[in-house]
């Protein structure tokens, strides 16, 4: 399964992006998927994430009440919503699969991963 993340950009604080995260060779549909994100200097870290079911979704802390993971299945696409940006959000976002039935929140728990959209916000 080759990964494709997009949608990263420049944008000011408190604004808003959506990115997208699209599968070739294979369906979502028995897959979880994975964004994390890696800032500079930093080790990645997990943002959110949706079951293979899409019955159950997980946000590391940062994520919580400003981020929304959603599948459109008939796209064959995740998407990460990101609402109320910080400049502390600025990293690059990465999608991740893995065959696990639940939503993992470290990295190794992912087998295949997407090249990365960079996100940027101004302060």
């Amino acid at each position: 399964v080759q990964l494709q993340a997009s949608g990263g950009g420049l944008v000011q604080a408190g604004g808003s992006l959506r990115l997208s995260c699209s599968a070739s060779g294979r369906t979502f549909s028995r897959y979880t998927v994975g964004w994390f994100r890696q800032a500079p200097g930093k080790e990645r870290e997990f943002v959110a994430g949706i079951s293979w079911s899409g019955g159950s979704t997980k946000y590391g802390d940062p994520a919580k009440g400003r981020f929304t993971i959603s599948t459109d299945n008939t796209k064959n696409t995740v998407y990460l919503q990101m609402n109320s940006l910080k400049p502390e959000d600025t990293a690059v976002y990465y999608c991740a699969i893995t065959i696990l039935r639940y939503v993992g929140v470290v990295a190794s728990n992912y087998d295949s991963w997407g090249q990365g959209t960079l996100v940027t916000v101004s302060s």
